[in-house]
């Protein structure tokens, strides 16, 4: 009489969690290929909102016209100048960014407390993103000024190496950085508004509509989408000004002996508050475009590497 016994049954397992390395290493690859995808496929967009900006009397004819007149001028190939330290720069400073931003969330729990750092998540969202944008503009700061320099002069180089390394033969270090304090203008502020405005608007949206434990993959990316844009479109506002003195001071070097900070005084007087917006729609529709985008690449990339969960604070 042979006897039968029940096959066992396996006991579901939770995924395992990551951390340390393993966690933010995800978080930064995932950061680096948002950022370079989204910006390095808006690099038409940002060409003729830079000409905009650098010759507002010429390109004066909106996003649309600035397009037709690229083409009708240097032909379509015109508007992919500057893509190579595009992707380089942003993919540099998309992990510095996203990566950065999560590991100084973590940090900011281990220093005050979870329930402080809930309690008081706007300023961490703040810190945090301050933080992450200052070490992330470092690495973007000469790749941003080489991208500059091919969009305003086409003539300068061919393209990345050749620009990067004229820039380097010419003006040494200071070419590359001449424009550090106004990205950091641009940028910091512009990563505030735009992890604090994403952060709220999809902690509304999951409060008040949908249960993010039983919400679809499709649906989490789509909130990650309107989150996006919204964060974008608030971004895009707040740093406008100094984007647009960042690509004039970028543009050509200084006179000898003229500083940075003479240099900025110089140029925020001849632009003046409506010259700071030169450009305004053409960025709206970049920055809101490529933020939303940004979110969606990153949280599906996150959730396909297994790195879920995250650094969450919100109630």
């Amino acid at each position: 009489m042979s006897v039968t016994t029940a096959a066992p049954v396996e006991a579901k397992t939770e995924p395992q969690k990551l951390s340390g390395l393993n966690l933010y290493s995800r978080f930064a690859f995932a950061g680096a290929v948002c950022c370079s995808v989204t910006h390095g496929g808006l690099t038409p967009v940002d060409v003729v909102k830079t000409r905009i900006q650098l010759d507002p009397v010429t390109y004066n004819r909106g996003l649309i016209g600035g397009f037709r007149q690229v083409i009708q001028n240097e032909g379509a190939g015109a508007l992919l100048t500057g893509a190579g330290p595009t992707f380089a720069g942003y993919f540099l400073q998309g992990a510095l960014k996203f990566g950065g931003y999560e590991f100084f969330k973590q940090q900011s729990i281990n220093t005050i407390g979870y329930e402080n750092a809930r309690n008081n998540r706007i300023a961490v969202y703040c810190v945090s993103s301050a933080f992450a944008e200052f070490f992330a503009d470092i690495a973007l700061c000469p790749l941003e000024a080489t991208r500059i320099r091919l969009v305003s002069e086409p003539t300068f180089a061919s393209g990345l190496v050749s620009g990067f390394g004229r820039i380097a033969r010419q003006e040494g270090l200071a070419g590359f950085y001449s424009g550090f304090g106004p990205i950091l203008f641009k940028q910091v502020p512009y990563t505030m508004s735009k992890f604090v405005v994403y952060e709220k608007v999809a902690e509304f949206a999951y409060a008040n509509f949908f249960d993010k434990e039983k919400t679809s993959d499709g649906m989490q990316t789509a909130i990650n989408l309107g989150s996006g844009l919204i964060a974008g479109f608030a971004a895009a506002i707040v740093s406008q000004p100094a984007d647009t003195m960042l690509s004039k001071i970028n543009k050509t070097k200084g006179l000898p002996g003229e500083g940075t900070t003479s240099r900025l005084i110089k140029i925020a007087k001849e632009l003046g508050f409506r010259g700071s917006f030169s450009g305004i729609g053409a960025r709206l529709v970049m920055v809101g475009a490529l933020t939303a985008g940004q979110f969606a690449i990153y949280g599906d990339l996150k959730k396909a590497m297994g790195a879920v969960g995250g650094v969450e604070i919100a109630k």
